[in-house]
């Protein structure tokens, strides 16, 4: 046994990737500190991550942190997509297709534009092309970082599935801004008519890549004899697949994850058994806190490195370069939240829109605000050449870089430590859902016992005359009670119980087509739903 350890650790002092093994899982340990610590003092973890990264990167004999833009791009991005997709209310993004739209797209490539003429004209050596490439980098919030704020306050549903949304389709525009911009810069040229073209493959070409993939997916789940390990596992590689073929195409690798994720995920009930459902949820929420926390650590390690290729431009000229950048991008976007608001109450003079209240001063200005920047913004920037195709050393790499960390540490620190504060102090109404969640849960919870007892009846009335059991739960649907849980089934009765159970799903996505129904309500529901049929396997 000794000569065993004794083994092991030659062989880790002798293995650089060994050696520094220790120190990541000090990392991870670090990582589930701070976010308990995070959710102590409600703050958004992202936040204390950076913050923590930055300076953990100043300790002595700290391990220098060197992060791979393709270990984000391939290993990190695509599981996050893809888990974003699958939490994401088709329901509430086709609604607000139009709001969300605008800034995932539209408003992404005015901030680019806005970017480049700023530091076209305030950053010396700053060509446009070069702008547009920053603006491209720094153009999409995350949604990490929102969505961990959102969590500790009280915010309309519809302005949640606008941000939401939001983020999960920003990525893709922001990334097709960037790879035109490396190519002007690498050919000095821009071709509108070439432009316009490959714009559209990489939307298009995106989408229906990810549609393709999921619906090849969705078959080999429902017609082969899968179980809960294979279908957990297919869900782990099927964004990966999704991801390295529309790159491999050329095309789109966010929106064909997106796409491909929310493709499955309207259609999970049909495709995966309740084990596979409850055991899959259990498992993503564990990678993606992982992966989130690693991703946001490794941003605030990453400083030193960022700080030694500035070289000859000086520390605080260069942060005077990220707060310009910042201050612009913050205006842009509460600019462009106004002007969103704007056109959609000219636009209902003409056609249908979702909305057709005015919504005031307040909702657009947090809309505006919420524009922490994160994950997409590092990689884009790290991914960028070191020389061009001619050997030369690619212009302002390291500048852009230490503004694209500016731009992530002060959007992550001033707007969102100030956020909660804002939605708090604004207190806005939530016009869709007027009860509280719990409220809602309730009030759905006793319309299914009272459809299920009248389905029960109507289906079922012989074997509700002969069997005890299914008497016993049509008197406890009658209280708006569900069967105890040690109660005992038999065949027949399970499989009249199963029956309903499925049932009751059936109207839960009926109801869920009406966009008054709030949709965290009917996924409790179809979770609570799957727990009971769980629960039937142990009887």
């Amino acid at each position: 046994m000794y000569v065993a350890y004794q083994n092991l650790y030659i062989c880790i002092k002798t293995n650089p990737m060994l050696h520094e093994f220790p120190f990541y899982l000090a990392v991870i340990l670090a990582i589930i500190f701070l976010v308990m610590l995070a959710n102590k003092i409600k703050v958004a973890y992202p936040i204390l991550l950076v913050l923590a990264g930055l300076a953990i990167s100043f300790i002595p004999g700290i391990p220098l942190v060197k992060i791979d833009p393709e270990l984000i791009f391939i290993i990190f991005l695509p599981p996050l997509l893809y888990e974003a997709a699958w939490s994401t209310s088709w329901k509430e993004l086709w609604r607000w297709r139009r709001i969300i739209g605008s800034f995932a797209f539209l408003i992404v490539f005015l901030t680019a534009l806005v970017v480049a003429v700023v530091s076209n004209h305030f950053i010396p050596g700053f060509s446009l092309a070069l702008g547009f490439l920053l603006g491209g980098i720094v153009s999409p919030p995350d949604a990490v970082s929102v969505g961990a704020i959102l969590k500790f306050v009280k915010v309309p549903k519809r302005l949640a599935s606008m941000l939401e949304g939001e983020s999960l389709l920003n990525d893709a525009s922001s990334l097709i801004v960037f790879r035109f911009a490396l190519i002007a810069i690498g050919t000095g040229q821009f071709v509108l008519q070439e432009a316009a073209i490959n714009f559209s493959w990489m939307v298009f070409g995106g989408v229906a890549i990810g549609v393709s993939i999921a619906f090849v997916f969705f078959k080999v789940h429902k017609l082969l004899p899968t179980d809960v390990n294979m279908d957990i596992v297919l869900t782990l590689v099927a964004p990966y697949i999704m991801y390295m073929l529309a790159e491999e195409l050329h095309s789109s690798g966010v929106l064909s994850v997106v796409s491909g994720g929310l493709f499955l995920s309207k259609r999970s009930h049909q495709f995966l058994s309740s084990s596979s459902r409850l055991r899959a949820v259990n498992f993503w929420e564990s990678l993606v806190f992982v992966l989130n926390g690693l991703v946001f650590m490794f941003i605030g390690l990453e400083l030193p490195e960022i700080v030694d290729g500035l070289g000859a431009i000086g520390l605080s000229t260069a942060i005077g370069y990220g707060v310009l950048i910042t201050g612009v991008l913050i205006v842009v976007r509460i600019l462009c939240a106004y002007g969103a608001v704007i056109v959609t109450l000219i636009a209902r003079n003409f056609i249908t829109v979702a909305e057709t209240r005015n919504p005031g001063i307040k909702g657009p200005f947090v809309l505006g605000w919420a524009g922490m920047r994160g994950v997409v913004s590092l990689a884009a920037a790290l991914s960028i050449p070191v020389h061009l195709d001619n050997g030369m050393p690619f212009p302002q790499r390291h500048l852009i870089l230490f503004i694209t960390f500016v731009v992530i540490l002060l959007t992550l620190v001033l707007q969102g430590l100030t956020l909660p504060f804002i939605i708090r102090k604004f207190n806005l109404p939530e016009y869709d859902h007027p009860l509280s969640d719990e409220e809602s849960y309730h009030q759905m919870y006793k319309k299914l016992t009272q459809q299920s007892l009248e389905h029960l009846k109507s289906n079922f009335s012989k074997e509700l005359e002969e069997q005890a059991v299914l008497q016993q739960m049509a008197r406890k649907w009658e209280d708006a009670n569900y069967l105890p849980d040690d109660a005992s089934m038999i065949v027949e009765c399970k499989t009249v119980y199963l029956s309903i159970l499925d049932q009751q799903r059936q109207w839960l996505r009926d109801w869920n087509q009406d966009h008054h129904i709030n949709e965290e309500v009917v996924r409790r529901h179809l979770r609570r739903l799957d727990i009971e049929e769980e629960k039937m396997s142990f009887q």
